[in-house]
């Protein structure tokens, strides 16, 4: 995921400043972690499509995070710790599985992310939409075109070598996705207290969500893709001074951060927008607009915030555009994939990669043409990219419990708690079961919107799992000796020689002295930083 590399970028970072100050590094506090996790896993454009669930959001929210955020947080934080080495998802699936699994997981990193792209895409073309035309928030050909060419636009600055030019990031990420999502919940709040009328009256009864049909429980769906990327508090974990007192903290104070700003910010929506009315792409600035035309701010205040989303949406992407395929092409210098996908330009970019996922990034955006509905169209790409991203968490969490057998004496300065064995195959497995949960109710169509009848629907959402999921088996099938780089672009794999030689042992992990002895010449952290 994303998370994984801001946190490869991280530490490097990190161990730069620390050979400045003369080997010293600095620790940071549990608050930091959980902050730094909620920067990565935040976001707004997964709120509509739980707020069809009314005050039910958060029965839902509280159980994506019991049998997923939870469960991947104390998992991630033994296998960074333990096996810290480059790689993240790939290196922990392939020292529990190996190779071949390894790169399984990393492909359902890559190929998540070019699904994910229509998603997103069609959010920015949504809002944008509020600026000039609302309406075209609901046409398929404007939201298609805008998503096109800014897809192939990003794609092809990424060739050129421009990815520089979006310096503006940061600040765009805070003043788009930070800023909005405040507005919204103090909005909320607003609203609650000064007792206007609500589009879900509260009644105890409505806590409680409808299980009576399965189609009632699929947005649970888009509940797990909002806590995707929690990896992230495994990466930073060692920054802590004492990692098994101060991680469980880090997560306590991330989980009820993160379900705090997502239920107050989901029943922000729910409570202007009614649930037949709400648009899972642009159900966000319909519940902008609502609460600016009710304070009397005319639509300047919308045109504004839809300018402010899709800046920080676009900045979004920008991170996430040639990161997914960096990765893979780790992979291929073991010759997982075909000498077609090997070209990088002189600039380093792995450019055959990029127009293979702009090629199969734009099949799946002229899906919302076939589609019944806009709606329709945008939730069959987030409950696919729900289904890659939980079987690449599924096994990551299979590669946990097996690394305690088949590597018990690693050393591992966060172990999941409960003894040797039991509690890793309570923690993982509660993982493996929300997210087989979510892998099921993908394939079913959701209430509430328009779509194919179900045996269509399902026959299409096992047809997309099949397509993203073949080809690694294909490749591995098809492959050939000349299949491996033999002259690697050194520039695309420096961050993983940058952590081999951070490794002062340089030996394997399981090779390592135990636990609690440090290695001749490693230098002790300083104060911390809070």
């Amino acid at each position: 995921m994303p998370a994984e590399r801001l946190a490869r970028r991280r530490h490097h970072a990190m161990r730069q400043a620390a050979a400045k100050r003369g080997g010293q590094a600095r620790f940071v506090g549990p608050t930091g972690i959980a902050l730094i996790t909620v920067a990565a896993i935040l976001t707004l454009r997964g709120f509509p499509s739980t707020a069809e669930y009314g005050w039910g959001s958060i029965f839902y929210y509280l159980l994506g995070a019991v049998l997923f955020f939870v469960p991947l947080s104390f998992v991630a934080a033994e296998l960074a710790t333990g096996w810290p080495r480059a790689g993240g998802m790939y290196a922990w699936v392939k020292a529990g599985f190996g190779t071949r699994s390894g790169f399984l997981a990393v492909w359902f990193d890559w190929i998540e992310n070019v699904v994910w792209f229509p998603t997103v895409l069609s959010f920015v073309a949504a809002t944008l939409a509020y600026i000039f035309e609302p309406s075209l928030a609901n046409n398929k050909w404007y939201l298609v075109i805008i998503m096109l060419v800014v897809f192939w636009g990003m794609t092809l600055a990424n060739f050129l070598g421009l990815r520089d030019i979006l310096v503006f990031n940061n600040i765009a990420l805070v003043a788009g996705t930070l800023f909005p999502a405040l507005l919204l919940i103090g909005l909320g709040i607003y609203w609650l207290v000064s007792g206007r009328t609500s589009a879900i009256p509260y009644t105890a009864h409505a806590l409680l969500p409808n299980f009576s049909s399965i189609d009632n429980l699929v947005f649970f769906a888009g509940v797990l893709l909002g806590f995707a990327g929690v990896e992230m508090a495994g990466y930073s974990a060692k920054q802590l001074r004492n990692i098994r007192r101060d991680y469980p903290r880090a997560i306590l104070y991330s989980t009820v951060l993160i379900l705090a700003l997502s239920i107050v910010g989901t029943l922000a929506i729910a409570f202007v927008v009614p649930a037949h009315k709400l648009s899972l792409v642009a159900g966000l600035m319909q519940a902008f607009q609502v609460f600016f035309a009710k304070l009397g701010l005319a639509s300047w205040a919308t045109k504004l915030m839809a300018a402010l989303v899709g800046l920080g949406t676009l900045a979004l992407i920008s991170t996430w555009m040639i990161g997914p395929s960096k990765g893979v092409y780790a992979a291929e210098e073991s010759g997982e994939l075909p000498p077609e996908l090997h070209y990088v330009n002189k600039r380093h970019v792995p450019v055959a990669m990029l127009v293979f996922q702009g090629g199969l990034g734009t099949l799946f955006a002229l899906l919302y043409l076939f589609a019944p509905g806009v709606s329709t169209g945008y939730w069959m790409l987030t409950a696919l990219t729900t289904q890659l991203t939980v079987l690449m968490y599924i096994l990551m969490l299979a590669a946990a419990i097996r690394l305690r057998y088949t590597q018990p004496d690693t050393p591992r300065p966060y172990r999941v708690p409960g003894g040797k064995y039991t509690g890793m195959w309570i923690i993982a497995g509660l993982g493996i079961l929300g997210s087989a949960f979510g892998l099921v109710i993908g394939f079913f169509p959701p209430s509430g919107i328009a779509h194919w009848s179900t045996p269509v629907y399902v026959l299409a959402m096992v047809i997309g799992i099949v397509i993203c999921s073949v080809p690694p088996f294909l490749a591995d099938w098809l492959r050939k000796p000349n299949w491996k780089i033999t002259h690697p672009d050194p520039v695309l794999l420096e961050a993983s020689e940058e952590d081999r030689a951070s490794d002062p042992t340089g030996v394997p992990p399981a090779t390592k002295p135990p636990s609690g002895e440090e290695p001749a010449g490693e230098a002790r952290p300083a104060e911390p930083v809070r």
